[in-house]
């Protein structure tokens, strides 16, 4: 047992483990990696890097004495904070800015339904305060009559503010969202960029991105080399729930083309931007639910690699079934639900697990992120 570094720790819902020592905490993930991946824990390579100040996003709610997070236990309660030792150095200022500047505003209560302001959204990806770019998205209520008020507030403030970037997103009073269609841009742009492996790329701060750089980092120099392993120009590389085309474009040259397959419309327009950017010219993207892969002509067997990384749900049935016939020589499961993970893992039969690795994006928190190799037998 060690003191928790936050104030908060056990009235805050965020962090979960922060009495326990990293090192402990470490051991505990590499113990249910194994658990859910049928492994002695000693095959489960660990991955890990800092314990505190990684996180580059931040989902803050208003309230009337400024903003914070939700009570352990009690969604319906924030907690104010004025600052998140999880969080980055730059996240940690810009939450200070906010603090500074958004004073006894009309604050949605969620227990009336009613109020203007709801949440802050603050996004700061890059290694260090001086390579980030920010983005704060002001997420209001689009059924308060005060909406009006607070988009001058927030003009005002972005006019001072040291965010690179600054959006003004509504939501309906009835749902319980921090993300939505309806947005318009203040400041800036509504897009971020992050460099993974030397390669830049870009994404809507709407979007999903790993929330950890120097972590995210890692996990592509693993599966770089995991592809360089196997690799050769004849493969066709298959990267599935590909959210804006990280691993297919960052190791597309080791193949001979690369079809990137993602649902999502705004991460399929980022990814057409990246390709364009890193001059992936052997690759393409298609806009497509993986469930539905068999409409995708594709090659069987020694001449097809998968990346896959799909969301906590994993991947549909129909996804399974239809690599189970390709057949393809090696799939790389990526994953953040390894209770998820544990039941899709006996569906490849034909497969060989080959290694493990588990990456701890989430440090003081029960989550984590394992990435299996798979070879066909």
């Amino acid at each position: 047992m060690v003191e928790p570094l936050c104030k908060y720790f056990g009235e805050c819902g965020g962090c979960a483990s922060q009495q326990i020592s990293y090192d402990k905490q470490l051991e505990s993930k590499q113990q249910l990696v194994a658990n859910r991946t049928n492994v002695p824990p000693e095959f489960v390579k660990v991955f890990s890097d800092k314990e505190y100040h990684y996180r580059n996003r931040m989902d803050l709610v208003f309230n009337p004495r400024g903003i914070g997070l939700r009570k352990k236990g009690d969604w319906r309660t924030t907690i104010d904070i004025e600052t998140c030792v999880i969080g980055n150095e730059r996240l940690n200022e810009l939450i200070k800015e906010i603090r500074q500047n958004f004073r006894d505003v009309d604050a949605f209560d969620i227990r009336k339904s009613q109020g203007t302001y709801r949440y802050v959204v603050i996004r700061t990806p890059g290694i260090t305060s001086e390579t980030s770019t920010s983005s704060i998205s002001f997420v209001l209520n689009e059924d308060s009559n005060k909406t009006g008020e607070a988009i001058d507030k927030i003009k005002h403030y972005a006019k001072i503010s040291t965010a690179n970037n600054i959006i003004v997103t509504y939501v309906p009073r009835q749902t319980d969202m921090s993300i939505s269609e309806e947005f318009f841009v203040v400041k800036g742009t509504d897009m971020l960029k992050e460099t993974y492996l030397t390669r830049e790329f870009t994404y809507s701060v709407q979007g999903f991105f790993q929330n950890n750089t120097i972590m995210a980092n890692k996990m592509h120099e693993y599966v770089r080399g995991l592809c360089v392993k196997y690799s050769d120009k004849k493969m066709t590389l298959l990267d599935l729930y590909a959210g804006v085309g990280t691993f297919g474009i960052n190791n597309a040259e080791l193949f001979n083309n690369v079809h990137i397959v993602e649902s999502d419309k705004h991460c399929v327009a980022a990814a057409k931007i990246n390709i364009e950017t890193n001059k992936t010219l052997n690759a393409v993207i298609t806009e497509l639910d993986a469930m539905q892969l068999k409409k995708i002509e594709l090659p069987t067997n020694s001449e097809l690699f998968v990346i896959t990384d799909p969301p906590r749900s994993g991947m549909h049935p129909k996804t399974i079934e239809h690599l189970n016939k390709l057949k393809p020589k090696v799939i790389i499961y990526i994953s953040c639900n390894v209770d998820q993970l544990g039941k899709d893992l006996p569906k490849f039969k034909d497969y060989e697990l080959k290694s493990v690795a588990m990456f701890d994006l989430f440090p003081q928190t029960p989550h984590v992120e394992a990435i299996v190799e798979l070879l066909l037998k």
